[in-house]
């Protein structure tokens, strides 16, 4: 792992969405191109937010509802079924639902020593990399990784 650098297992051509992309789109674009995770970039190519399968997942299930008291209970009529849900949710802009905020992210010249410890110490399938201005120039995944690994290291070992 040593001297291999983002840059050199990055993938290029990132598929990414808008801020105003509907979660509807993003879905479209999770289940045509079978990633689970995309960049959300402004029209100048700065990294607005960060949206996963897991995002979506978690905006469609109903919400937690905790019935506290007598009132509550009275208050609240009906639990929403995941159809409406969708429907609700299908039109509205994924920057809503995505992560705009302590989006961890690596540098085209971070060694992959780096990349590994983020993608494992916080659970993340994918993570975006960016240059000093926050232009998104491409994006690691999990796969990425083991592919590079494979490619660099088990096979000079063979």
């Amino acid at each position: 792992m040593i001297n291999v650098q983002a840059k050199d297992f990055m993938v290029k051509d990132v598929i990414s969405a808008s801020p105003s992309a509907s979660i509807k789109d993003v879905m479209t674009l999770f289940v045509g191109k079978k990633i689970g995770g995309l960049p959300i970039i402004d029209e100048n190519g700065v990294l607005r937010g960060f949206v996963t399968d897991g995002d979506i997942l978690r905006a469609i299930s109903p919400l937690d509802r905790r019935i506290h008291d007598y009132f509550s209970l009275i208050t609240y009529v009906a639990e929403e079924d995941m159809e409406n849900r969708l429907s609700e949710l299908a039109d509205r802009e994924v920057i809503r639902i995505a992560k705009t905020h302590g989006i961890l992210t690596v540098h085209p010249e971070d060694e992959m020593k780096k990349v590994v410890s983020l993608l494992s110490k916080h659970h993340f399938k994918k993570l975006p990399v960016v240059d000093e201005s926050n232009h998104v120039v491409g994006v690691i995944s999990r796969g990425d990784v083991i592919r590079s690994i494979q490619e660099t290291i088990i096979n000079d070992w063979q």
